[in-house]
């Protein structure tokens, strides 16, 4: 029974799906209202200035409550701790803690050789701003700390600046290892305190939005290229190789071709150390994936990787029986904090403003992920100045740039974390390594290091898919993809990224310069305007032409759309007013030829008429009066004259409008009478897009077509008035509502006066 009602059922609900849609279809949309064009509709609407509020009065203002307000927004943990839910998240954030420091351990040790740096010094920056962000910052989920793509950046800038030929002993090319370190602390711990000025001054100033320059195509393309910076740099501690050092462009080209000449020299111990823990990091990760529904928490291989390695290393003696490089002294304990070096802000000015963008591009990106997946917002000028102090204070305490790791966040997510409680945890349980279990890994082997490094890399390396998604979706982004992408591998990281940003910018110009220019037509029987070439059913109203853009005029595009326009409506404008002025100048010279023709007979027959008598014995008095009455006869005949040819010539300047028409002087006339130019897509307008809707009007009058405008929005209107762009020739009558209403307009009008369209102009 049941399988003979269900095709009725069926049936019945297309029945009425279709009875629905016609339904729908025979719903009339009516509007009644009267035809507005601007003037009309700010009488309507009673439009005022928009009152202005100035926000840095705000700023001035003192109060408890404003008080309260800033204090709460500059340190956010006295916002959200208060209200810590003890028994609903303690347990997930202790749980999540401790997952995060297990994986913070390797990832700082690995990541600070990866800076260049001794490994103790990864856990420093392990443990210093992430605390300082527990207090400052406003995302609940991402983990803050070491991070591969800051780590090469800042190794990027170790090898420029203290490379290992500066610190060579004597002629045997042995390199001074302490001397070296040294050093590059130093250049680090400066760096790190530069890049938090940086990112403190431009939150506090609420520049946040300067991320918004930074695609995310720029930046997957930017961490993408990273990424094979990073498996590049690693390759020396899986063939245990001694490289030179280099930085600046073309540097990992260089890289790629002295590790191929130098594979001979590899450590053959130092290549299956790296093969086996790869592997076993790889099948740990394959398993986390498979049974992740199952743990409680990951399980963590690089913590049991590193833990075998160390006791492998110490038990076999890799180093000596083998050569494998290892660790070496991790000092136990903190270190006091030190002032940075103000005399090598010069040097590391560039670099670190470009560490700065790119740390917190990475750091927001990730925080607004996790703020949508859970429902709560994250306020980027205090991530930015959250993200500064974690680095400034970090820097005092001798750590290196940090910003927020994928993988780690990704962690602290998935294991139950809830707050920034699960990184003071983190942070805690880094404290403890560093003060007494640190200086267990000593004989832990560099080329484990390099494998966590390389087998974390595989998030970053899966972006290469991104070239095949964006050619199907948007072949501009991948544009600047491969752009971002060639540039930072050729050009190293900090000018790969000045290329990139400059690309994408001079893009957005050179895309604004190009947008789609449109004809509109008519939807059957509705007020709705769309174009020609992608609607085949509108249809153009017969007399007019409407006219859109999809970008707003500016300097950069005036002229393009101006000659779109005149391309677009078919009328080759300039030639026509060429032969007009032309034809207008013969005309001028005919008349004045003509006249002066008419002027000679005219004086001869005057001078024939007037005949002068003088004689001789006559005295002054007589000749003054006689001089009087003739003059008298004089101005009669002269008036006479210019009465004639006033009469003569006053029909010619009645018809001189017909005279200096387009049919009267033999030209094409247009196939249209009104032009309707669009104006929803503009959002401003400069002193160059004025000028060129000045000549539009003057051109297109010229030839006998009116024109209107149509759509314009309020802060465009304010612009326009603010530029004088209103006048006796342009008013706001000749700007309407909508484009619906200026057709409708253009049509009573010229049926009102069908004889001569150009008095249309003045309304």
């Amino acid at each position: 029974m049941g399988l003979s009602e269900a095709p009725g059922e069926r049936d019945t609900q297309a029945l009425l799906s279709r009875t629905q849609a016609m339904e729908l279809r025979q719903r009339d949309y009516r509007v009644d209202r009267p035809l507005l064009n601007q003037e009309q509709l700010e009488e309507l609407g009673s439009r005022s200035p928009a009152p202005v509020t100035l926000q840095w009065r705000t700023w001035f203002r003192c109060s408890r409550a404003r008080a309260q307000a800033l204090l709460l927004q500059y340190l956010p943990v006295l916002a959200w701790l208060p209200q810590y839910s003890v028994r609903d998240w303690l347990l997930g954030d202790l749980l999540s803690g401790l997952s995060v420091a297990i994986m913070q351990l390797p990832q700082g040790l690995a990541y600070a050789l990866l800076a260049g740096l001794p490994p103790v010094y990864g856990l420093y920056s392990s443990f210093y701003p992430v605390f300082v962000y527990f207090l400052f910052g406003t995302s609940r989920h991402i983990s803050v700390g070491t991070f591969a793509v800051m780590s090469v950046m800042v190794g990027s800038v170790m090898e420029s600046l203290a490379p290992d030929d500066a610190f060579l002993l004597g002629l045997n090319s042995t390199v001074n290892v302490t001397a070296r370190d040294d050093t590059r602390v130093q250049l680090a711990s400066t760096l790190s305190v530069l890049v938090g000025l940086f990112q403190v001054g431009l939150g506090m100033v609420h520049f946040g939005f300067v991320v918004t320059y930074l695609s995310e195509p720029l930046v997957r393309a930017y961490t993408t290229a990273a990424s094979v910076h990073v498996f590049i740099s690693q390759l020396k501690y899986v063939f245990g190789l001694h490289l030179s050092s280099r930085s600046g462009p073309l540097s990992l080209i260089y890289t790629v071709l002295e590790v191929c000449w130098k594979l001979p020299q590899t450590v053959v111990g130092t290549v299956i150390t790296a093969i086996v823990a790869g592997v076993v990091l790889v099948l740990v990760k394959l398993l986390n994936e498979k049974l992740r529904r199952h743990l409680p928490m990951p399980v963590p291989g690089e913590l049991l990787t590193l833990i075998g390695a160390t006791g492998i290393s110490y038990g076999v003696g890799l180093q000596q029986a083998f050569g494998v490089d290892i660790v070496g002294k991790i000092p136990a304990g903190l270190v006091p904090p030190k002032a940075p070096h103000p005399q090598l802000f010069a040097k590391l000015l560039g670099n670190a403003f470009a560490i700065a963008v790119v740390g917190f591009a990475i750091a927001i990106s990730l925080g607004k992920i996790f703020a949508l997946r859970h429902g709560y917002r994250v306020y980027s000028n205090q991530e930015l100045v959250a993200l500064g102090l974690s680095n400034l204070l970090g820097g005092i305490f001798q750590c290196f740039p940090v910003s927020c790791s994928m993988s780690r966040s990704l962690v602290q997510e998935s294991t139950g974390g809830n707050t920034q409680v699960a990184g003071a945890v983190s942070s805690f349980f880094i404290l403890i390594i560093i003060i007494k279990l640190g200086e267990l890994f000593q004989d832990l082997p560099k080329a484990v290091l390099a494998a966590v490094v390389i087998v974390n890399l595989k998030g970053m390396v899966m972006q290469f898919t991104d070239v095949f998604s964006l050619w199907k979706a948007n072949r501009m982004d991948l544009l600047i993809w491969v752009v971002t992408f060639v540039a930072t591998i050729l050009l190293n990281l900090d000018l790969g990224l000045a290329v990139a940003v400059v690309f994408s910018l001079m893009l957005v110009v050179v895309r604004t310069q190009m947008p789609h220019y449109s004809v509109l037509g008519q939807m059957p029987d509705t007020d709705i305007y769309r174009d020609l070439a992608e609607y085949s059913g509108a249809r153009e109203v017969p007399g007019v032409k409407v006219f859109r853009s999809s970008a707003t005029v500016y300097f950069a595009n005036a002229e393009l759309y101006s000659d779109s326009l005149k391309q677009r409506c078919g009328v080759d404008v300039d030639y026509l007013l060429s032969q007009k002025k032309k034809l207008l100048r013969k005309q001028e010279l005919k008349l004045k030829r003509l006249q002066k023709e008419n002027k000679l007979p005219k004086q001869a027959a005057a001078s024939k008429g007037t005949s002068i008598s003088i004689n001789v014995n006559t005295t002054v008095v007589d000749i003054e009066s006689n001089n009087d009455v003739e003059g008298s006869k004089a101005k009669e005949a002269s008036t006479g004259t210019e009465l004639e040819e006033t009469g003569a010539w006053a029909p010619e300047d009645a018809k001189a409008s017909d005279m200096s028409s387009l049919k009267a002087l033999g030209l094409p006339q247009p196939d249209f009478h009104t032009l309707i130019l669009d104006l929803s897509s503009f959002s401003f307008v400069d002193t160059v897009c004025l000028k060129s809707l000045k000549n539009i009007f003057r051109d297109f009058r010229e030839i006998e077509v009116e024109v209107y405008m149509a759509a314009c929005h309020a802060p465009v209107i304010k612009q326009l008035e603010d530029g004088h762009f209103f006048d006796a020739s342009v008013t706001k009558q000749h700007l309407f509502a909508s484009v619906h209403d200026a057709v409708l307009f253009a049509l009573q009008q010229r049926r009102s006066s069908p004889v001569n369209p150009v008095l249309v102009t003045k309304l």
